[in-house]
């Protein structure tokens, strides 16, 4: 019996030892994708910034960012839309402040008037 109980040991080391080399190659793999992953969303950052510098002028990326840090959800609203105006060919120079501005007015919510009244 001490034979046979050896055999058996053996095997279930075996397979579990298979287990293992089994769950490193997929956490290997699924490591691979993440970075992969994780590159291509910093080229297409890269890139959504250079097209950026190229569309607007430094007083309106410097509105951006500005935008950026308060409402990300806005910034990135405006940023797709000039990316998706300059693919298109609509934008003839460079965007400038004002024309930001105007921009920002169209697609950022009404704002509320607050008005404090002293007695």
């Amino acid at each position: 019996m001490a034979y046979g109980e050896d055999a058996e040991l053996t095997e279930i080391r075996r397979r579990r030892l298979q287990q293992l080399q089994q769950m490193q190659v997929s956490e290997s793999a699924n490591a691979q994708a993440y970075a992969a992953q994780e590159a291509e969303m910093q080229r297409r950052e890269s890139e959504r910034s250079e097209v950026l510098r190229r569309i607007l002028t430094p007083e309106a990326r410097e509105r951006l960012g500005r935008i950026r840090l308060a409402k990300p959800d806005v910034a990135s609203t405006v940023e797709q839309q000039l990316i998706a105006l300059a693919a298109s060919g609509r934008l003839q120079r460079q965007v400038d402040d004002a024309t930001l501005r105007a921009l920002l007015e169209r697609i950022a919510p009404d704002r509320r008037e607050i008005t404090i009244t002293r007695r």
